[in-house]
């Protein structure tokens, strides 16, 4: 298993920038359902800059490039190297994994499953991925995966990060495309009481809910909008967004989902799919 002790400037918390959902492309000019993703990705990336909030590492929850070229990494790549932060990614259904590799290696882009957040926190990441298909699901090597670092530091909080949404999120289109063996998922979480948090991206929309006694959180896509509760595929006026995480000494999760200002980037509402 790949691990990464991550440095902790702060004794009492270590927090975290969640970007998700980019879907970039090679094409500077590429969009999707109207939205120029490089542009919203950029605006995202500047917003961040101006709430000047200091963060540890970044966490990328999958849907990084639309089109599966490795050029759509390196714009990823091109753009968080404003920052010195480490960054650690997972794939999302849109993502091809060659692509993904082909930048690699990157001073700033850590390939691991397991982080090491400062003294009193481990971060797991997952890959829901099944190749060609847009729901998630688990592999019996990824379930062993999970079991296995919650076993070995049951003295640290976790927070485990997957691209596919483990429960139902309450629009009927969407949630055919969660994570589908979210039994076998959740049978190894409820074994560790340590689980304080799963993050995920992929419904393109800020949840936040309790579910087996776990706090479970999705995050804005840093482009188009997905509308929440909706029975058909149908898209949101709110704006792109990020999310940060604060993880504390004693184990609580402190969250706020941010959007960038403005109506800059509209996107085509009467779109049926993508």
């Amino acid at each position: 298993m790949q691990n990464y002790t991550l440095p902790q400037a702060n004794p009492d918390s270590v927090v975290l920038l969640q970007i998700t959902d980019t879907h970039l492309f090679a094409d500077e000019c590429g969009s999707l359902l109207g939205v120029a993703t490089k542009d919203s990705f950029h605006a995202v990336l500047d917003a961040v800059d101006v709430a000047a909030r200091p963060f540890e590492a970044i966490v990328a929850t999958g849907d990084i490039s639309q089109d599966h070229t490795a050029e759509s990494y390196q714009r990823f790549c091109d753009g968080i190297a404003r920052w010195s932060q480490p960054c650690f990614w997972l794939p999302g259904n849109h993502d091809y994994q060659p692509s993904m590799q082909a930048v690699l290696p990157s001073p700033q882009i850590k390939p691991c499953h397991q982080v090491m957040a400062g003294d009193h926190w481990q971060v797991i990441l997952l890959d829901s991925q099944v190749q060609g298909v847009p729901h998630g699901e688990l592999s019996e090597q990824q379930l062993a995966m999970l079991d296995q670092a919650l076993a070995a530091h049951p003295e640290r909080h976790a927070l485990v990060l997957l691209h596919h949404h483990p429960l139902p999120a309450g629009s009927t289109w969407l949630d055919q495309h969660q994570l589908h063996n979210a039994e076998a998922f959740w049978q190894v979480v409820d074994k560790y009481p340590q689980v304080k948090a799963i993050l995920c991206g992929h419904i393109h929309q800020e949840l936040d809910r309790i579910y087996h006694g776990v706090r479970v959180l999705a995050t804005p896509s840093t482009c188009i909008q997905f509308q929440p509760d909706s029975h058909d595929f149908a898209l949101d006026r709110q704006n792109p967004g990020w999310r940060m995480l604060e993880l504390t000494a004693q184990g609580q999760l402190l969250t706020q989902v941010y959007r960038i200002e403005g109506s800059q980037f509209t996107p085509q509402f009467d779109s049926a799919g993508y």
